[in-house]
């Protein structure tokens, strides 16, 4: 009883997640249909899809595609915002679970930077497309980093990486376009 009692916030935490992250899954391409919503969809579907951690859903596919009616630049900040709001769901993991991952390599990898790099660490997870930033989340998380800190520097790395992305997408459509004119 008393292990339960020292660790209810990390196994309710976990819980959640595994709970947000199977919602997710069933919802699968209903999340599509916020696209009509426009910037609000935009930073609804990119919240939602970062809520996960288990199930790794992509939302910049969805992104790319509202970039080509609405402002690029407008649908990247607003889905860099919905995104790191949705990265909280690492922070609380790595806040509430700190003991439940001190085995774990990449996790160990990440805290190393953390400690040595703090914000650029953060900034670097958000923005790399191969880094997970769940990790930086969890990372920062458990070490207590503030959570406001965190949100500021994976909003930016978010965002540096979405309007690069989705404005190279954009641009490279448009110009296909021009070359092939029977696609458009």
């Amino acid at each position: 009883m008393n292990w339960l009692k020292r660790n209810y916030l990390s196994i309710l935490s976990i819980i959640a997640i595994v709970v947000i992250a199977l919602i997710i899954y069933l919802l699968g391409n209903r999340l599509k249909a916020l696209g009509n919503l426009g910037y609000l969809g935009a930073f609804l579907i990119s919240l939602i899809c970062s809520l996960t951690i288990i199930l790794p859903v992509p939302s910049l596919i969805v992104l790319i595609a509202l970039a080509s009616v609405f402002n690029p630049v407008l649908i990247a900040v607003a889905g860099s915002t919905g995104g790191t709001l949705g990265e909280t769901t690492g922070y609380v993991l790595g806040y509430s679970g700190r003991h439940l991952l001190s085995g774990n390599r990449a996790y160990l990898r990440a805290e190393g930077w953390m400690k040595r790099w703090g914000v650029w660490a953060i900034m670097l997870f958000a923005f790399a497309p191969i880094l997970p930033a769940d990790v930086a989340g969890i990372a920062s998380g458990a070490l207590r980093f503030p959570l406001w800190k965190f949100w500021a520097a994976c909003w930016v790395g978010k965002t540096v990486k979405y309007v690069l992305i989705i404005l190279a997408s954009v641009w490279g459509w448009q110009t296909i376009i021009h070359f092939f004119p029977w696609l458009g």
